[in-house]
């Protein structure tokens, strides 16, 4: 599902692209092709990748070219909508607003009703009117930034995982709708959604290349191409969770991204695939027949020192790390190897010219913005930092690779110690995340479970 950029100008990429077309332009552009327009949705994604915003009647989007308001508070959220308090952005400092404006080519029909019915991303400036820093999509816009005055130009598509199953139902229940790992052929009920998923896609002008049926009863995934846009690349990944979710609830059907909805059943990752490149597109990651480059190990060392730290943002809440279990086809280590799907690092089969990392350690609960920061800030690590690379894995039995923190906890403990992730994220970033993950985790140890009840003790 990946190959390279043919005919690919780096310098036309995210941070040092032209300058986009004037938004009242998009605008009258997007109007003449959907003139029975009404509404449109306007949205920031939170720390957790969720959607936060409002509806607007159609006549006020002229006026957004100015920007709007939302609170800074949106950034400071938990799972279920609230503000957390702790982290200082909600009542004790009075909610305050930041400007917030469009983000250039994301007006979008919404699946709901693509003739009627708009979507714009917007993004927010801090109080002095710069990029603001707890936005994770600016996160990933300065490594970008860092990476490009070295010459270094990403290139990463995606593959999202995910399950299919009626609202009153467990995802992955045994026999409610099967399906076979790459069948071709999706069950009646599901064939349906998936061609609505992949004409919503086109419509929407997101690059999905394919829709795999995957090794538990239910579970898709979906993939999109490769592109050197990264940021653009990211803001496509959520736009087609939220399509996902539009097209299957007009089915009847719960599309389900958590990362362990089923605890018998496979876990949903959330795997990039990563190469890069310079100014003239040539890989950087490419080395000699049966050898690893230097780029390539290091890397690769980088992205494998950072990990154990990393992943208080790979899996972002407490089912996530349910999903690190063995016979999964989930590293539960450090670790990097050949053509195999049971380490973090994989190298896939490829000619010289499309050699490239898949990163598998993210679920698909993910917020793409931070897991792809995550990515590339450990490869630009590995790249100033002279790294040993460790010997590579066939499979879960190699002791000698670091173990990945498998509760949250501990993951968070982590992540507040690492300086070079602090460093790479942003110190201001890293606090927020901290405290809001730690005061999430907190209140959901003190809740009493079903199952504890169940015990009659």
């Amino acid at each position: 599902m990946y190959s390279n950029i043919i005919g690919f100008n780096p310098m036309l990429a995210d941070i040092t692209a032209a300058q986009p077309r004037p938004f009242g332009k998009e605008v009258e552009q997007y109007l003449q092709r959907y003139p029975d327009t009404e509404h449109v949705d306007i949205y920031l994604n939170d720390l957790n990748g969720q959607f936060r915003g409002k509806r607007l009647p159609v006549a006020e989007l002229f006026a957004l070219e100015k920007g709007c308001y939302f609170p800074l508070s949106i950034y400071a959220m938990d799972l279920a909508g609230q503000v957390i308090e702790e982290s200082g952005l909600g009542q004790q400092a009075g909610e305050p607003d930041r400007l917030c404006l469009p983000v250039p080519g994301t007006l979008r029909p919404c699946a709901r009703d693509p003739q009627h019915h708009a979507q714009l991303l917007l993004t927010m400036k801090n109080a002095e009117g710069e990029a603001c820093e707890l936005e994770p999509r600016v996160v990933l816009q300065q490594i970008l930034k860092r990476l490009q005055a070295k010459g270094y130009y990403p290139v990463i598509a995606a593959e999202l995982e995910f399950y299919l199953h009626d609202p009153q139902q467990q995802p992955a229940v045994t026999g409610q709708c099967p399906t076979q790992s790459f069948s071709v052929d999706a069950p009646e009920r599901h064939h349906a959604l998936l061609n609505d998923i992949e004409l919503q896609a086109r419509l929407q002008a997101l690059p999905l290349t394919g829709v795999v049926a995957e090794a538990a009863s239910g579970q898709y995934e979906l993939n999109l191409h490769h592109s050197a846009r990264v940021l653009e690349a990211c803001d496509q990944v959520l736009a087609l969770k939220r399509l996902t979710r539009q097209i299957a609830e007009k089915h009847h059907q719960h599309a389900c991204f958590m990362a362990k909805p089923c605890a018998q059943s496979a876990g949903s990752g959330l795997h990039f695939h990563i190469s890069l490149q310079d100014e003239q597109g040539n890989n950087l990651l490419t080395g000699a027949p049966g050898e690893l480059s230097d780029n390539m190990q290091q890397a690769m060392a980088g992205m494998l020192a950072l990990m154990p730290a990393s992943m208080a943002i790979l899996a972002p809440n407490v089912n996530a790390f349910r999903r690190f279990r063995p016979g999964m086809h989930v590293p539960l280590r450090a670790s990097w190897g050949h053509n195999n799907r049971t380490v973090a690092l994989r190298l896939p089969c490829a000619d010289s010219a499309n050699q490239r990392i898949e990163y598998r350690l993210a679920g698909a609960d993910a917020n793409p913005y931070l897991a792809v920061a995550i990515i590339l800030g450990g490869l630009l690590h590995g790249l100033e930092q002279p790294l040993p690379l460790p010997p590579s894995t066939n499979g879960y039995e190699n002791d000698s690779a670091a173990p990945l923190s498998l509760n949250q906890r501990e993951a968070l403990t982590l992540f507040r110690r690492c300086q070079p992730l602090r460093e790479l994220l942003g110190p201001a970033f890293c606090t927020l995340w901290y405290t809001c993950k730690t005061a999430e985790l907190r209140r959901f140890e003190g809740q009493v479970t079903a199952a504890e009840v169940s015990w009659m003790l």
